[in-house]
Protein backbone atom coordinates (compact mmCIF):
# COMPACT_ATOMS: atom_id res chain seq x y z
CA UNK A 1 0.00 0.00 0.00
CA UNK A 2 1.13 3.51 -0.85
CA UNK A 3 1.15 6.00 1.74
CA UNK A 4 0.77 9.90 1.78
CA UNK A 5 1.53 12.32 4.91
CA UNK A 6 -0.95 14.62 6.13
CA UNK A 7 -1.01 17.42 8.26
CA UNK A 8 -4.46 16.70 10.40
CA UNK A 9 -3.49 18.73 13.31
CA UNK A 10 -1.98 22.04 13.77
CA UNK A 11 -0.96 23.69 17.61
CA UNK A 12 0.94 26.69 19.03
CA UNK A 13 1.22 28.03 22.34
CA UNK A 14 2.74 31.72 22.98
CA UNK A 15 3.88 32.66 26.33
CA UNK A 16 1.44 35.10 28.00
CA UNK A 17 4.16 37.75 28.30
CA UNK A 18 4.20 39.82 25.62
CA UNK A 19 7.13 42.40 25.58
CA UNK A 20 6.49 45.32 23.40
CA UNK A 21 9.04 47.49 21.25
CA UNK A 22 8.34 50.73 24.04
CA UNK A 23 9.70 47.96 27.01
CA UNK A 24 13.10 47.19 25.26
CA UNK A 25 13.58 51.09 25.10
CA UNK A 26 14.14 50.71 28.66
CA UNK A 27 17.17 47.84 28.74
CA UNK A 28 18.40 48.36 24.55
CA UNK A 29 18.34 51.97 24.31
CA UNK A 30 16.73 51.58 21.09
CA UNK A 31 12.98 52.51 20.05
CA UNK A 32 9.52 51.35 18.95
CA UNK A 33 10.35 53.34 15.19
CA UNK A 34 13.60 51.77 14.87
CA UNK A 35 12.62 48.41 15.17
CA UNK A 36 9.35 48.26 13.61
CA UNK A 37 11.22 50.03 10.62
CA UNK A 38 14.07 47.60 10.13
CA UNK A 39 11.97 44.30 11.46
CA UNK A 40 8.38 44.95 11.36
CA UNK A 41 8.25 43.83 14.63
CA UNK A 42 6.23 45.41 17.07
CA UNK A 43 5.85 43.11 20.22
CA UNK A 44 7.04 39.45 21.19
CA UNK A 45 7.03 36.95 23.98
CA UNK A 46 9.21 36.04 26.58
CA UNK A 47 8.82 33.26 28.95
CA UNK A 48 8.87 33.58 32.64
CA UNK A 49 12.01 31.95 34.78
CA UNK A 50 10.24 28.38 35.76
CA UNK A 51 9.64 27.59 31.82
CA UNK A 52 11.18 25.38 29.54
CA UNK A 53 11.34 24.69 25.93
CA UNK A 54 9.72 21.60 26.47
CA UNK A 55 6.75 23.51 28.26
CA UNK A 56 6.16 25.70 25.00
CA UNK A 57 6.10 22.12 23.21
CA UNK A 58 3.70 20.44 24.98
CA UNK A 59 1.11 22.81 24.85
CA UNK A 60 1.24 23.32 20.98
CA UNK A 61 0.89 19.70 20.70
CA UNK A 62 -1.62 18.74 23.14
CA UNK A 63 -3.53 21.08 20.57
CA UNK A 64 -1.93 20.23 17.58
CA UNK A 65 -3.22 16.23 18.78
CA UNK A 66 -6.44 17.15 19.85
CA UNK A 67 -7.49 19.57 16.47
CA UNK A 68 -6.15 15.85 14.83
CA UNK A 69 -9.05 13.79 16.42
CA UNK A 70 -6.59 11.09 17.83
CA UNK A 71 -5.00 10.99 21.43
CA UNK A 72 -1.48 11.23 23.07
CA UNK A 73 -1.07 7.20 22.85
CA UNK A 74 -1.54 7.04 19.00
CA UNK A 75 1.22 9.46 18.43
CA UNK A 76 4.18 6.73 17.18
CA UNK A 77 7.27 9.40 16.55
CA UNK A 78 8.09 12.89 17.47
CA UNK A 79 10.35 14.91 15.83
CA UNK A 80 11.53 18.12 17.73
CA UNK A 81 12.74 20.80 16.24
CA UNK A 82 14.73 23.48 18.24
CA UNK A 83 18.02 25.35 19.15
CA UNK A 84 17.19 26.43 22.72
CA UNK A 85 17.03 23.09 24.06
CA UNK A 86 16.29 22.64 27.56
CA UNK A 87 19.41 20.89 28.31
CA UNK A 88 22.53 20.00 26.02
CA UNK A 89 21.54 16.23 26.45
CA UNK A 90 19.84 14.59 26.36
CA UNK A 91 17.20 15.81 23.26
CA UNK A 92 14.57 17.89 24.17
CA UNK A 93 12.46 15.37 22.62
CA UNK A 94 12.87 13.23 25.51
CA UNK A 95 11.53 15.78 27.94
CA UNK A 96 8.35 16.09 25.72
CA UNK A 97 7.82 12.79 25.39
CA UNK A 98 7.90 12.02 29.38
CA UNK A 99 5.25 14.88 29.25
CA UNK A 100 3.09 13.41 26.97
CA UNK A 101 3.28 10.14 28.46
CA UNK A 102 4.60 8.43 25.44
CA UNK A 103 7.23 5.80 26.37
CA UNK A 104 8.42 3.30 23.98
CA UNK A 105 8.13 5.18 20.70
CA UNK A 106 10.40 6.87 18.16
CA UNK A 107 12.11 10.29 19.21
CA UNK A 108 14.36 12.50 17.31
CA UNK A 109 15.56 15.69 17.81
CA UNK A 110 17.17 17.60 15.21
CA UNK A 111 18.95 21.35 15.07
CA UNK A 112 18.70 23.51 11.44
CA UNK A 113 17.71 26.50 13.55
CA UNK A 114 15.21 28.61 11.57
CA UNK A 115 14.65 25.63 8.52
CA UNK A 116 14.25 23.06 11.37
CA UNK A 117 10.42 23.02 10.55
CA UNK A 118 10.81 21.96 6.74
CA UNK A 119 13.66 20.00 7.82
CA UNK A 120 11.50 17.92 10.09
CA UNK A 121 8.17 18.04 7.39
CA UNK A 122 10.24 16.54 4.83
CA UNK A 123 11.81 13.93 7.61
CA UNK A 124 8.49 13.20 8.79
CA UNK A 125 6.91 12.95 4.94
CA UNK A 126 9.45 9.94 4.47
CA UNK A 127 8.76 8.08 7.39
CA UNK A 128 5.34 8.11 6.51
CA UNK A 129 5.54 7.09 2.96
CA UNK A 130 7.66 3.90 4.47
CA UNK A 131 4.28 2.70 6.15
CA UNK A 132 6.92 2.48 9.57
CA UNK A 133 4.75 5.27 10.75
CA UNK A 134 1.27 6.14 11.31
CA UNK A 135 0.93 9.85 13.13
CA UNK A 136 3.87 11.42 13.83
CA UNK A 137 4.41 14.74 16.43
CA UNK A 138 6.64 17.62 14.50
CA UNK A 139 7.08 20.37 17.03
CA UNK A 140 9.37 23.57 16.43
CA UNK A 141 10.06 25.09 19.90
CA UNK A 142 12.64 28.25 21.63
CA UNK A 143 13.14 29.61 24.03
CA UNK A 144 15.43 32.88 23.27
CA UNK A 145 14.70 35.26 25.88
CA UNK A 146 16.86 33.42 28.44
CA UNK A 147 19.93 33.66 26.24
CA UNK A 148 19.75 37.29 24.47
CA UNK A 149 22.27 40.13 25.66
CA UNK A 150 19.49 42.54 27.03
CA UNK A 151 22.05 45.51 26.87
CA UNK A 152 22.84 48.05 24.03
CA UNK A 153 25.04 45.80 23.17
CA UNK A 154 23.01 43.15 21.92
CA UNK A 155 20.62 45.29 20.29
CA UNK A 156 20.95 44.29 16.65
CA UNK A 157 20.08 40.62 17.72
CA UNK A 158 18.29 40.95 20.63
CA UNK A 159 15.11 43.31 19.01
CA UNK A 160 14.52 40.13 16.77
CA UNK A 161 13.93 37.02 18.65
CA UNK A 162 10.56 35.26 20.73
CA UNK A 163 9.28 32.76 22.73
CA UNK A 164 7.08 29.98 21.25
CA UNK A 165 6.11 26.68 20.12
CA UNK A 166 4.30 25.25 17.24
CA UNK A 167 3.12 21.60 16.23
CA UNK A 168 1.61 19.59 13.47
CA UNK A 169 0.34 15.75 13.59
CA UNK A 170 1.43 14.43 10.42
CA UNK A 171 -0.77 11.22 9.23
CA UNK A 172 -0.49 8.35 6.92
CA UNK A 173 -3.46 8.05 4.35
CA UNK A 174 -3.65 5.67 1.70
CA UNK A 175 -2.60 7.54 -1.58
CA UNK A 176 -5.53 7.84 -3.76
CA UNK A 177 -3.48 9.21 -6.89
CA UNK A 178 -5.74 12.55 -7.05
CA UNK A 179 -4.09 15.23 -7.13
CA UNK A 180 -6.34 17.24 -4.83
CA UNK A 181 -5.73 14.87 -2.03
CA UNK A 182 -4.16 16.51 1.04
CA UNK A 183 -0.77 15.84 1.71
CA UNK A 184 2.77 17.00 1.78
CA UNK A 185 3.87 17.28 -1.75
CA UNK A 186 7.34 18.44 -1.86
CA UNK A 187 10.07 19.59 0.30
CA UNK A 188 13.38 20.74 -0.51
CA UNK A 189 16.59 20.71 2.01
CA UNK A 190 20.17 22.87 1.35
CA UNK A 191 22.62 24.48 3.50
CA UNK A 192 26.28 25.93 3.15
CA UNK A 193 28.40 25.36 6.04
CA UNK A 194 31.01 27.46 4.87
CA UNK A 195 28.83 30.91 6.16
CA UNK A 196 28.29 28.88 9.43
CA UNK A 197 29.97 31.84 11.13
CA UNK A 198 27.78 34.67 9.82
CA UNK A 199 24.61 33.82 12.42
CA UNK A 200 25.66 31.41 15.38
CA UNK A 201 26.10 31.02 19.21
CA UNK A 202 30.20 30.53 19.62
CA UNK A 203 30.21 29.15 23.29
CA UNK A 204 30.48 27.12 25.10
CA UNK A 205 31.87 24.54 22.80
CA UNK A 206 34.34 22.23 22.18
CA UNK A 207 36.06 23.80 19.59
CA UNK A 208 38.08 26.41 21.75
CA UNK A 209 41.85 26.39 22.83
CA UNK A 210 40.83 25.24 26.10
CA UNK A 211 40.86 22.00 28.03
CA UNK A 212 36.96 23.22 28.93
CA UNK A 213 33.87 23.43 26.59
CA UNK A 214 33.01 26.76 29.19
CA UNK A 215 35.28 29.52 31.08
CA UNK A 216 35.04 32.40 32.63
CA UNK A 217 37.13 33.98 29.89
CA UNK A 218 34.24 32.81 27.05
CA UNK A 219 31.57 34.47 29.55
CA UNK A 220 33.41 37.65 29.78
CA UNK A 221 34.13 37.84 26.14
CA UNK A 222 30.09 37.28 25.78
CA UNK A 223 30.64 34.54 23.45
CA UNK A 224 27.61 32.77 25.24
CA UNK A 225 25.28 35.37 22.85
CA UNK A 226 24.79 35.30 19.10
CA UNK A 227 26.81 37.16 16.82
CA UNK A 228 25.11 38.13 13.51
CA UNK A 229 26.09 39.47 10.45
CA UNK A 230 22.97 41.05 9.06
CA UNK A 231 23.61 42.20 5.99
CA UNK A 232 24.82 39.14 4.78
CA UNK A 233 22.36 37.11 6.85
CA UNK A 234 19.40 39.46 4.74
CA UNK A 235 20.76 39.13 1.15
CA UNK A 236 21.39 35.45 1.28
CA UNK A 237 18.07 34.76 2.79
CA UNK A 238 15.99 36.55 0.02
CA UNK A 239 18.31 34.71 -2.69
CA UNK A 240 18.26 31.20 -1.04
CA UNK A 241 14.33 31.23 -0.09
CA UNK A 242 13.16 32.63 -3.59
CA UNK A 243 15.76 30.04 -5.31
CA UNK A 244 14.47 27.20 -3.91
CA UNK A 245 10.63 27.77 -3.53
CA UNK A 246 11.10 28.87 -7.06
CA UNK A 247 12.91 25.17 -7.77
CA UNK A 248 10.07 23.48 -5.48
CA UNK A 249 7.09 24.80 -7.72
CA UNK A 250 8.70 24.37 -10.86
CA UNK A 251 9.27 20.12 -9.82
CA UNK A 252 5.58 20.11 -8.92
CA UNK A 253 4.78 22.27 -11.96
CA UNK A 254 3.01 24.67 -9.88
CA UNK A 255 3.01 28.37 -10.66
CA UNK A 256 2.68 31.53 -8.30
CA UNK A 257 -1.21 31.61 -9.20
CA UNK A 258 -1.72 27.57 -7.97
CA UNK A 259 -0.43 28.71 -4.54
CA UNK A 260 -3.64 29.91 -2.17
CA UNK A 261 -1.12 30.55 0.59
CA UNK A 262 2.45 31.29 1.63
CA UNK A 263 3.97 30.95 4.96
CA UNK A 264 7.89 32.41 5.00
CA UNK A 265 10.03 31.93 8.01
CA UNK A 266 9.52 35.14 9.94
CA UNK A 267 12.98 36.60 10.49
CA UNK A 268 12.48 40.05 9.10
CA UNK A 269 9.81 41.34 7.55
CA UNK A 270 11.84 43.26 5.27
CA UNK A 271 13.33 39.81 3.74
CA UNK A 272 9.65 38.40 3.07
CA UNK A 273 8.47 41.74 1.45
CA UNK A 274 11.94 41.19 -0.48
CA UNK A 275 10.90 37.39 -1.49
CA UNK A 276 7.60 38.50 -2.47
CA UNK A 277 9.11 40.92 -5.15
CA UNK A 278 11.44 38.76 -6.82
CA UNK A 279 8.69 36.50 -6.95
CA UNK A 280 5.78 38.52 -8.03
CA UNK A 281 3.59 37.05 -5.05
CA UNK A 282 0.58 39.07 -4.24
CA UNK A 283 1.07 40.58 -0.95
CA UNK A 284 -2.50 39.33 0.27
CA UNK A 285 -1.39 35.90 -0.45
CA UNK A 286 1.40 35.68 2.37
CA UNK A 287 0.97 35.54 6.08
CA UNK A 288 2.91 37.79 8.27
CA UNK A 289 3.46 37.00 12.20
CA UNK A 290 6.57 38.45 13.25
CA UNK A 291 4.78 41.47 14.18
CA UNK A 292 3.73 40.16 16.67
CA UNK A 293 5.52 37.16 17.86
CA UNK A 294 9.36 38.58 16.34
CA UNK A 295 11.65 35.71 15.14
CA UNK A 296 10.74 31.95 16.92
CA UNK A 297 13.12 30.40 14.73
CA UNK A 298 11.68 26.93 13.98
CA UNK A 299 8.17 27.36 15.79
CA UNK A 300 7.43 30.00 13.12
CA UNK A 301 5.85 28.59 10.33
CA UNK A 302 4.01 26.44 12.21
CA UNK A 303 2.54 29.08 14.56
CA UNK A 304 2.14 30.83 11.21
CA UNK A 305 0.37 27.88 10.28
CA UNK A 306 -2.37 27.93 12.93
CA UNK A 307 -3.53 31.28 13.08
CA UNK A 308 -4.01 31.28 9.45
CA UNK A 309 -6.24 28.44 10.57
CA UNK A 310 -7.69 30.51 13.06
CA UNK A 311 -8.41 33.31 10.90
CA UNK A 312 -9.42 31.58 8.58
CA UNK A 313 -6.86 32.25 5.95
CA UNK A 314 -6.23 28.67 5.54
CA UNK A 315 -8.76 26.13 5.01
CA UNK A 316 -8.87 22.44 3.76
CA UNK A 317 -7.80 21.90 0.23
CA UNK A 318 -5.67 24.77 -0.07
CA UNK A 319 -2.06 24.58 -1.27
CA UNK A 320 0.91 26.14 0.70
CA UNK A 321 4.14 27.40 -0.35
CA UNK A 322 6.74 27.31 2.50
CA UNK A 323 10.55 28.35 2.44
CA UNK A 324 12.78 29.56 5.31
CA UNK A 325 16.89 30.63 6.07
CA UNK A 326 18.74 30.55 8.98
CA UNK A 327 21.77 29.46 10.64
CA UNK A 328 24.12 26.73 9.17
CA UNK A 329 23.42 28.48 6.65
CA UNK A 330 20.61 26.25 6.30
CA UNK A 331 17.54 27.05 4.34
CA UNK A 332 14.57 24.97 2.62
CA UNK A 333 11.23 25.21 0.92
CA UNK A 334 7.79 23.12 0.19
CA UNK A 335 4.50 22.66 -1.00
CA UNK A 336 1.70 20.79 0.53
CA UNK A 337 -2.18 20.58 0.02
CA UNK A 338 -3.79 21.64 3.43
Amino acid sequence: MNYVGEITGVGSFLPPKAVTNFDLEKLLNTNDEWIQQRTGIVKRHWVENNVSTSDLAYEASIEAIKNAGISNTDIDMIIFATLSPDHDFPGTGCFLQAKLEVPNITVLDIRQQCSGFLYGLSIADKFIRTGEHKNILLVGAEIHSKGLDKTPEGRDVSVLFGDGAGAVVISAKEATGDSSQSQIISCALHADGSFAKELWLPGPGNAFNSDSRCSKEMIDEGLHYPKMNGRNVFIHAVKRMAETLSQTLAKNKLKIDDVDLFLFHQANIRINEKVAEVMQIPADKIFNTIQDYGNTTAATIPIGMNDAIKAGKLKKGMTVGMAAFGSGFTWASGVLRY
